[in-house]
């Protein structure tokens, strides 16, 4: 049976729009790090590349090779951690140019640092890119969170954080980052700003 996301974990990738308590389970992922605005055309490069990098993984029994334990799946959607550089969060105004970014796009359990490895070699020799270089395998800690759906654009992001705030304060709970994490459910390139659905997460442990 197809594995997919929007029907199989609809806890960690469809949430309500409001504020609750999600154990997110350790994942692995493709991810690759950057600094800048996110409407700039170095991100739109970074996230091709994973794209590139997630779909040689989906397409390898196309290609004669099945790695074991391989299910048939939904590619996953692209994530983001977000936080600022030290002269960023002495401004007074966000400045984009101030973002440091990790992006990512998870893997399914079947994928080992072997398949990566296979699936970088691929890419290399079928879409060379000067990115790839920079892309790592890497698998998430097990974590408690904080999540809400937010809708609309990412600039009105603040206020659905604001709830997110309010409901930790309820519930005696502590963010123990500043960094936070995105899902992004929509295409920012298809959809209009007052319809996009990103998840919003931040870790916490109890008070």
């Amino acid at each position: 049976m197809k594995h997919e996301w929007r029907k199989h974990e609809k806890s960690l990738y469809l949430p309500k729009a409001t504020p609750d308590l999600v154990e997110v389970p350790a994942q692995r992922f493709f991810m690759i790090n950057g600094q800048g605005n996110p409407n700039g055309e170095e991100f739109a490069e970074r996230v091709k590349v994973l794209y590139s990098m997630a779909y040689a993984v989906r397409m390898m029994p196309k290609g004669g090779v099945t790695p074991p334990g391989y299910v048939e799946y939904t590619v996953y959607p692209l994530e983001g951690i977000w936080s600022l550089t030290e002269k960023g969060r002495k401004l007074q105004e966000l400045n984009k140019e101030e973002f440091l970014y990790t992006i990512m796009i998870r893997q399914p359990e079947f994928v080992t640092k072997e398949v990566a490895q296979m699936a970088l070699e691929k890419v290399m020799k079928k879409n060379p890119h000067p990115f790839l270089e920079q892309v790592y395998f890497q698998t998430s800690e097990e974590s408690l969170n904080i999540q809400m759906l937010h809708i609309g654009p990412y600039d009105e992001e603040p206020k659905s954080f604001a709830k997110m705030d309010e409901f930790a304060q309820e519930n005696n709970l502590l963010r123990i980052e500043k960094e936070h994490r995105e899902i992004y459910l929509s295409d920012a390139r298809k959809a209009a700003p007052e319809k996009l659905k990103t998840v919003l997460r931040y870790r916490v442990q109890p008070k």
